[in-house]
């Protein structure tokens, strides 16, 4: 996959070829969602970069601005039904229709023993996690069937795919959110709109440093990962590039995992 700017005298390859596209990614000023903004821009897309943290998303928009592609900044706490309704209308002001749609925003405020969770705890992973990827793509899909295509990404996890000790209620939702996107494919599919999750295994960001920085967690994760190291942001914006390009046409209802091999690994 070649990755260019907008504006740039090469030639993205077609099958990979984003412009036209209107893109929106949730959790888009840091991490993992910033990364997938700023693939998708260099691959041609507009791009809305929407998160709770607005100057973060100005940041990232002015980056992308000088590089020659459109993007606008749009503050949304996916927590927020009329925060939800509200980057939808701004982002079809600014560029039309949606094309793309990607739902990284996400939360994991509880770290333990499921059964220690609070009721708080339980509702705002519930919330953030599952039930804004529900009203978003709610807002949007409709939208999409109507023009007859459009590709949404929802980005999951490994923790949905097999127990944790300590990520259990995060799991949970992961698994949701997962389910919601097979669910999704197969309502809206006889219109040409593909619903696909992408499940990272650890990625440098600041949402896995308890991983990460901790020497003895990190060892451990990396000898059972057959790449031996961990992902970073960009190993997953590349997968998500894939997904929202015609190169992924014919591909819909999938998870698809991104962790270095550690899922299908034995741990020798």
């Amino acid at each position: 996959m070649t990755s260019i700017h907008s504006g740039s005298s090469a030639m993205v390859p077609d099958l990979f070829d984003l412009r036209g596209k209107t893109a929106v990614v949730t959790g888009a000023s840091s991490g993992i969602g910033e990364a997938i903004a700023r693939e998708l821009a260099a691959h041609g897309a507009k791009v809305v970069v929407s998160s709770i943290d607005l100057d973060l998303c100005n940041r990232v928009v002015h980056d992308l601005v000088a590089q020659g592609a459109e993007a606008v900044a749009i503050r949304c706490d996916v927590g927020k039904p009329e925060d939800l309704e509200n980057v939808i209308e701004s982002a079809s002001a600014s560029f039309g229709g949606i094309d793309i749609l990607v739902c990284n925003a996400g939360v994991g405020p509880h770290f333990g023993p499921m059964a220690a969770a609070t009721d708080a705890e339980y509702e705002l992973t519930m919330a953030i996690n599952l039930r804004s990827i529900l009203r978003l793509t709610s807002l949007v899909i409709p939208g999409m069937a109507a023009r007859g295509r459009g590709s949404v990404i929802i980005i999951s996890s490994i923790a949905g795919l097999r127990g944790n000790k300590m990520l259990g209620l995060y799991g949970v939702s992961k698994a949701a959110s997962a389910q919601l996107a097979r669910n999704l494919a197969v309502e809206w599919g006889p219109q040409n709109v593909r619903v696909n999750t992408i499940s990272p295994g650890v990625i440098e960001t600041p949402f896995a440093t308890a991983i990460t920085a901790d020497p003895l967690r990190s060892a451990t994760r990396k000898g059972v990962t057959p790449l031996r190291r961990f992902g970073t942001p960009r190993d997953i914006a590349g997968v998500a590039v894939f997904l929202a390009s015609d190169a992924a046409n014919f591909v819909t209802g999938h998870n698809l995992v991104v962790d270095g091999g550690t899922i299908v690994s034995d741990g020798s």
